[in-house]
């Protein structure tokens, strides 16, 4: 479960395009935050996926990736370009089909190997005649679903949504927003070339002349416990109300939006699946495992990353693709593990109602909005990258400080989980296999 969006330079206040996604995984599922520099390949290089091997490219563009810990592909990332791309997962009538690629790999292919966002539009449609897309997408159970891609550039975006092999694309104009499900309807740019013929054939719409994407293609019955439909609505008239001045703050509000009928008071209590900030602990749904703001200028792109779960409580910090050592690299995927799994142990004490929230929360929105102030005073035109990356090691050391604080404080405070029986079980359950306690 995912939400995804995006708002192009005519609908926001900087005149960037700004893209934002919360990546809604199985809540001990780590998010890795990964920077993997350009790349050249001997003629005949393969690739393994998290499935299957495929050709390797003679060369791939350096990326920036938040990817779950066990696969090789990403949930949402950028590259050198300013290239952003994130993937949903959506529920079709079409058969799943074996192991091969999954939409997570096709986001990292295309970051790779693409420098805008058409062109990673029609590449992600040849990987999906070529190789197709299916396997288990579950990291502690099986999960499988197709997929939905919003692309954006510094100027442009694009909506994919697949099914099975068949596939529709809108240009987005002025806003907009995806989740888990097929949204496109009778209008779309381009299509697979049998998308209709092969709903009428099925009988799933009564003509060509009736035939509307979403509606004969979406397994309606997981579509709707998904509730993605009240989650992308949410963001959908957020950016629609606010369009022309859109800013990187709009989108982090966004993203830590709960639904009207969850009470923030007691967001810790229950799970709630209608969220854009989800909360896990139910029958269905999943948990935000991290979330990411891209502001993409004419010179420079501007990143907000939080590299940990459950953005209500997390803190943005600013990244540039600079020359620096502030995130990952690729051989230090152990270092990026150990650095969410600590901010995924404030998560849970504060579940089990060890953490003093206002204090933590006070601290860390007076971070965040020091680091948006220094920002926004930087000519970000003509920065130097020394300035950038001075910034940038301040910023992550004062949340790394602020969060080993907490933990550490914490940790011998008594408390327990609050809510119904299910939600107490399933976050016991789940904290005492990731952290043994």
């Amino acid at each position: 479960m995912c939400d995804t969006m995006v708002a192009l330079g005519t609908a926001t206040k900087d005149r960037n395009v700004i893209f934002a996604k919360n990546s809604d995984r199985q809540p001990n599922e780590p998010l890795l935050t990964i920077r993997i520099p350009r790349r050249r390949y001997p003629e005949g290089s393969k690739v393994k996926c998290t499935y299957i091997t495929i050709d390797q490219a003679p060369e791939t563009y350096e990326v920036l990736l938040m990817k779950p810990s066990w696969m090789w592909g990403a949930e949402m990332g950028c590259n050198e370009y300013g290239l952003n791309i994130g993937n949903e997962a959506v529920f079709t009538r079409v058969k799943q089909g074996p192991p091969s690629l999954l939409g997570m790999d096709m986001v990292r292919l295309a970051l790779e190997r693409c420098r805008n966002s058409e062109e990673a539009l029609h590449f992600i449609i040849e990987l999906l005649e070529k190789y197709g897309q299916g396997g288990n997408c579950g990291y502690e159970k099986k999960f499988v679903y197709h997929n939905s891609f919003l692309i954006a550039d510094r100027s442009s975006a694009w909506v994919l949504e697949t099914a099975g092999e068949f596939w529709a694309a809108e240009k987005v104009k002025d806003v907009r927003a995806i989740s888990n499900r097929l949204s496109i309807g009778r209008d779309f740019d381009l299509a697979h070339p049998d998308l209709v013929k092969y709903a009428v054939d099925k009988g799933w719409c009564p003509s060509a002349e009736d035939f509307n994407f979403a509606e004969c293609y979406s397994n309606k019955l997981f579509t709707t416990f998904a509730r993605s439909k009240e989650r992308q609505t949410a963001c959908s008239l957020r950016l629609e109300r606010d369009k022309g001045r859109i800013t990187v703050e709009t989108m982090l509000e966004i993203l830590r939006s709960h639904h009207p009928q969850f009470d923030e008071g007691r967001r810790f209590q229950k799970n709630s699946v209608a969220s854009v900030c989800m909360h896990g602990g139910g029958l269905v749904g999943d948990h935000t495992t991290g979330s990411y703001v891209a502001s993409l200028g004419e010179v420079i792109d501007t990143y907000w990353i939080t590299a940990a779960s459950t953005p209500c409580i997390a803190v943005f910090k600013p990244y540039w693709l600079t020359d620096n050592e502030v995130v990952f690299s690729e051989e230090q995927e152990a270092e990026a593990l150990a650095f969410w799994k600590l901010r995924e142990e404030l998560h849970r004490l504060v579940l089990h109602n060890r953490v003093d929230v206002d204090a933590y929360l006070r601290q860390a929105k007076d971070l965040e909005r020091e680091y948006l102030r220094r920002t926004t005073a930087l000519d970000l035109g003509n920065a130097d990258p020394n300035q950038l990356n001075e910034l940038m090691r301040w910023a992550w050391q004062q949340e790394k400080e602020l969060v080993e604080k907490t933990v550490a404080q914490s940790r011998s405070n008594a408390g327990k989980i609050k809510g119904n029986f299910y939600f107490r079980r399933y976050w016991q359950k789940q904290t005492e296999k990731l952290l043994g306690s």
